[in-house]
Protein backbone atom coordinates (compact mmCIF):
# COMPACT_ATOMS: atom_id res chain seq x y z
CA UNK A 1 0.00 0.00 0.00
CA UNK A 2 1.02 3.98 -0.03
CA UNK A 3 0.70 5.31 3.21
CA UNK A 4 1.11 8.93 4.27
CA UNK A 5 2.27 9.42 7.44
CA UNK A 6 1.11 13.00 9.22
CA UNK A 7 3.25 12.86 12.10
CA UNK A 8 5.31 16.12 13.63
CA UNK A 9 7.44 14.38 16.35
CA UNK A 10 10.26 13.42 13.73
CA UNK A 11 11.76 10.32 16.11
CA UNK A 12 7.73 8.96 15.83
CA UNK A 13 7.43 9.22 11.96
CA UNK A 14 10.74 7.70 11.54
CA UNK A 15 9.58 4.93 13.50
CA UNK A 16 6.48 4.31 11.59
CA UNK A 17 7.60 5.14 8.53
CA UNK A 18 10.60 2.51 8.53
CA UNK A 19 8.60 -0.18 10.49
CA UNK A 20 6.27 0.08 7.44
CA UNK A 21 8.80 0.51 4.90
CA UNK A 22 9.61 -2.90 6.34
CA UNK A 23 6.52 -4.77 5.79
CA UNK A 24 6.66 -3.83 2.16
CA UNK A 25 4.64 -0.56 1.77
CA UNK A 26 5.78 2.85 0.32
CA UNK A 27 5.62 5.47 2.47
CA UNK A 28 5.64 9.49 2.88
CA UNK A 29 6.00 11.74 5.78
CA UNK A 30 4.42 14.94 6.36
CA UNK A 31 5.44 17.02 9.08
CA UNK A 32 2.67 19.29 9.61
CA UNK A 33 -1.16 19.09 8.89
CA UNK A 34 -1.13 21.66 5.99
CA UNK A 35 1.53 19.63 4.08
CA UNK A 36 -0.22 16.89 5.09
CA UNK A 37 -3.05 17.75 3.57
CA UNK A 38 -1.73 18.90 0.38
CA UNK A 39 -0.16 15.52 0.37
CA UNK A 40 -3.34 13.48 1.11
CA UNK A 41 -5.03 15.33 -1.93
CA UNK A 42 -2.36 14.68 -4.36
CA UNK A 43 -1.09 11.47 -3.69
CA UNK A 44 -3.03 8.70 -4.12
CA UNK A 45 -2.51 7.32 -1.14
CA UNK A 46 -4.39 3.67 -0.25
CA UNK A 47 -4.02 4.98 4.07
CA UNK A 48 -3.55 7.70 5.98
CA UNK A 49 -1.86 7.80 9.46
CA UNK A 50 -2.47 11.35 10.83
CA UNK A 51 -1.80 12.45 14.63
CA UNK A 52 -4.14 14.31 15.90
CA UNK A 53 -2.16 17.06 17.65
CA UNK A 54 -0.37 18.91 14.67
CA UNK A 55 1.14 22.20 13.46
CA UNK A 56 -0.77 24.48 11.37
CA UNK A 57 -3.73 22.44 11.03
CA UNK A 58 -4.83 19.94 13.54
CA UNK A 59 -6.02 16.04 12.68
CA UNK A 60 -9.88 16.68 13.44
CA UNK A 61 -9.93 19.21 11.02
CA UNK A 62 -7.51 17.90 8.12
CA UNK A 63 -9.53 14.55 8.07
CA UNK A 64 -12.60 17.00 7.85
CA UNK A 65 -11.37 18.84 4.90
CA UNK A 66 -10.37 15.60 2.99
CA UNK A 67 -14.27 14.15 3.84
CA UNK A 68 -15.51 17.66 2.62
CA UNK A 69 -13.90 17.45 -0.96
CA UNK A 70 -15.47 13.61 -0.63
CA UNK A 71 -11.97 12.18 -0.32
CA UNK A 72 -12.49 9.05 1.30
CA UNK A 73 -9.39 7.59 1.82
CA UNK A 74 -8.88 5.45 5.68
CA UNK A 75 -7.65 7.27 8.14
CA UNK A 76 -5.96 5.90 11.39
CA UNK A 77 -5.93 8.41 14.24
CA UNK A 78 -2.81 8.56 16.41
CA UNK A 79 -3.23 10.28 19.32
CA UNK A 80 -2.34 10.80 23.16
CA UNK A 81 -6.13 11.72 23.71
CA UNK A 82 -7.80 8.58 24.76
CA UNK A 83 -11.16 8.86 26.13
CA UNK A 84 -14.24 8.08 24.80
CA UNK A 85 -15.49 11.29 23.69
CA UNK A 86 -12.19 12.16 22.00
CA UNK A 87 -12.44 8.29 20.58
CA UNK A 88 -16.11 9.41 19.20
CA UNK A 89 -14.79 13.24 18.02
CA UNK A 90 -12.25 11.43 16.00
CA UNK A 91 -14.48 9.21 14.21
CA UNK A 92 -17.35 11.11 13.73
CA UNK A 93 -14.75 13.47 11.88
CA UNK A 94 -14.40 10.95 9.35
CA UNK A 95 -11.31 8.82 11.07
CA UNK A 96 -11.66 5.31 10.32
CA UNK A 97 -9.58 3.54 13.23
CA UNK A 98 -7.86 5.04 16.80
CA UNK A 99 -4.61 4.08 18.37
CA UNK A 100 -3.35 5.65 21.28
CA UNK A 101 0.08 6.38 21.64
CA UNK A 102 2.49 4.90 23.04
CA UNK A 103 1.41 1.83 21.38
CA UNK A 104 3.59 -0.98 19.81
CA UNK A 105 4.10 -1.20 16.14
CA UNK A 106 2.86 -5.06 15.97
CA UNK A 107 -0.37 -3.10 16.52
CA UNK A 108 -0.26 -0.56 14.39
CA UNK A 109 0.82 -2.40 11.56
CA UNK A 110 -2.41 -4.96 12.22
CA UNK A 111 -4.68 -2.00 12.16
CA UNK A 112 -2.98 -0.85 8.67
CA UNK A 113 -3.59 -4.36 7.06
CA UNK A 114 -7.05 -4.74 8.54
CA UNK A 115 -7.89 -0.76 7.04
CA UNK A 116 -5.97 -2.23 3.62
CA UNK A 117 -8.13 -5.30 3.80
CA UNK A 118 -11.84 -3.50 3.37
CA UNK A 119 -13.41 -3.07 -0.01
CA UNK A 120 -13.24 0.06 -1.49
CA UNK A 121 -15.00 2.76 0.23
CA UNK A 122 -16.73 3.58 -3.03
CA UNK A 123 -18.55 0.63 -3.08
CA UNK A 124 -19.79 1.50 0.37
CA UNK A 125 -23.02 3.33 0.33
CA UNK A 126 -23.32 7.10 0.72
CA UNK A 127 -26.63 7.56 1.35
CA UNK A 128 -29.06 5.84 3.74
CA UNK A 129 -32.90 5.64 3.31
CA UNK A 130 -35.70 4.42 5.11
CA UNK A 131 -39.25 5.54 3.38
CA UNK A 132 -38.75 9.36 3.07
CA UNK A 133 -36.05 9.21 5.56
CA UNK A 134 -32.76 10.43 4.04
CA UNK A 135 -29.24 10.25 5.20
CA UNK A 136 -26.40 11.66 3.56
CA UNK A 137 -23.24 9.91 4.95
CA UNK A 138 -20.90 12.60 2.54
CA UNK A 139 -22.56 15.91 3.27
CA UNK A 140 -23.52 15.26 6.53
CA UNK A 141 -26.81 15.73 6.15
CA UNK A 142 -30.68 14.47 6.89
CA UNK A 143 -33.89 14.80 5.57
CA UNK A 144 -36.97 13.57 5.62
CA UNK A 145 -39.81 14.22 2.91
CA UNK A 146 -36.81 16.73 1.56
CA UNK A 147 -36.85 18.96 4.96
CA UNK A 148 -33.89 19.58 5.98
CA UNK A 149 -33.26 18.05 9.87
CA UNK A 150 -30.87 19.30 12.06
CA UNK A 151 -29.05 16.64 14.19
CA UNK A 152 -26.14 17.10 16.99
CA UNK A 153 -23.46 14.85 16.51
CA UNK A 154 -24.29 12.15 18.60
CA UNK A 155 -27.98 11.99 17.12
CA UNK A 156 -26.64 11.55 14.18
CA UNK A 157 -24.42 8.83 15.04
CA UNK A 158 -27.43 7.38 16.49
CA UNK A 159 -30.10 7.35 13.83
CA UNK A 160 -27.24 6.29 11.65
CA UNK A 161 -26.84 3.26 13.28
CA UNK A 162 -30.59 2.40 13.31
CA UNK A 163 -30.47 3.19 9.11
CA UNK A 164 -27.95 0.72 8.67
CA UNK A 165 -29.59 -2.13 10.95
CA UNK A 166 -33.38 -1.19 9.32
CA UNK A 167 -35.39 -3.84 10.22
CA UNK A 168 -34.08 -5.17 12.92
CA UNK A 169 -34.17 -5.06 16.75
CA UNK A 170 -31.47 -3.13 18.32
CA UNK A 171 -30.83 -3.39 21.93
CA UNK A 172 -29.51 -0.55 24.50
CA UNK A 173 -26.69 -2.69 24.78
CA UNK A 174 -25.73 -2.79 21.23
CA UNK A 175 -26.40 1.01 21.22
CA UNK A 176 -24.54 2.05 23.95
CA UNK A 177 -21.56 0.20 22.19
CA UNK A 178 -21.75 1.02 18.82
CA UNK A 179 -23.34 5.03 19.35
CA UNK A 180 -21.02 5.70 22.39
CA UNK A 181 -18.28 3.54 22.64
CA UNK A 182 -19.57 2.50 26.82
CA UNK A 183 -18.35 -1.29 27.10
CA UNK A 184 -20.72 -1.45 30.46
CA UNK A 185 -24.15 -0.26 31.75
CA UNK A 186 -23.51 3.66 32.96
CA UNK A 187 -26.97 2.67 34.56
CA UNK A 188 -28.19 6.15 32.58
CA UNK A 189 -31.07 7.05 30.67
CA UNK A 190 -28.85 8.17 27.80
CA UNK A 191 -30.25 5.96 25.35
CA UNK A 192 -33.58 6.54 25.97
CA UNK A 193 -33.31 10.41 26.51
CA UNK A 194 -31.50 10.38 22.46
CA UNK A 195 -34.35 8.25 21.38
CA UNK A 196 -37.03 10.66 22.43
CA UNK A 197 -34.93 13.67 20.88
CA UNK A 198 -34.75 12.01 18.01
CA UNK A 199 -37.98 11.10 17.38
CA UNK A 200 -38.90 14.63 18.42
CA UNK A 201 -37.24 15.62 15.26
CA UNK A 202 -37.82 12.54 12.81
CA UNK A 203 -41.32 11.64 13.50
CA UNK A 204 -43.35 14.29 15.25
CA UNK A 205 -43.70 16.31 12.19
CA UNK A 206 -44.44 13.88 9.80
CA UNK A 207 -46.29 10.37 9.38
CA UNK A 208 -46.15 7.57 10.11
CA UNK A 209 -43.13 7.13 12.54
CA UNK A 210 -40.08 4.87 11.58
CA UNK A 211 -38.71 4.28 14.94
CA UNK A 212 -40.47 2.27 17.30
CA UNK A 213 -40.19 0.67 20.74
CA UNK A 214 -40.25 -2.98 20.54
CA UNK A 215 -41.40 -4.24 24.17
CA UNK A 216 -38.67 -5.71 26.21
CA UNK A 217 -36.18 -6.12 23.53
CA UNK A 218 -35.08 -2.35 22.18
CA UNK A 219 -35.79 -0.13 18.80
CA UNK A 220 -36.53 -0.31 15.52
CA UNK A 221 -36.12 1.92 12.55
CA UNK A 222 -38.84 0.65 9.72
CA UNK A 223 -41.06 1.62 6.99
CA UNK A 224 -44.35 1.12 7.08
CA UNK A 225 -45.92 -2.16 5.92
Amino acid sequence: MKVLVVEDDAETARYIARGLQELGHVVDVAADGRDGLFHATEGGYDLLVVDRMLPLLDGLTLVKTLRATGNKTPVLFLTTLGGVDDRVEGLEAGGDDYLIKPFAFSELAARVHALGRRPPISEAPTVLRVADLEMDLVKRGVTRRGTPIELQPREFRLLEYLLRHAGEVVTRTMLLEQVWDFHFDPRTSVVETHISRLRQKIDRDFDPPLIHTVRGAGYALRAPA
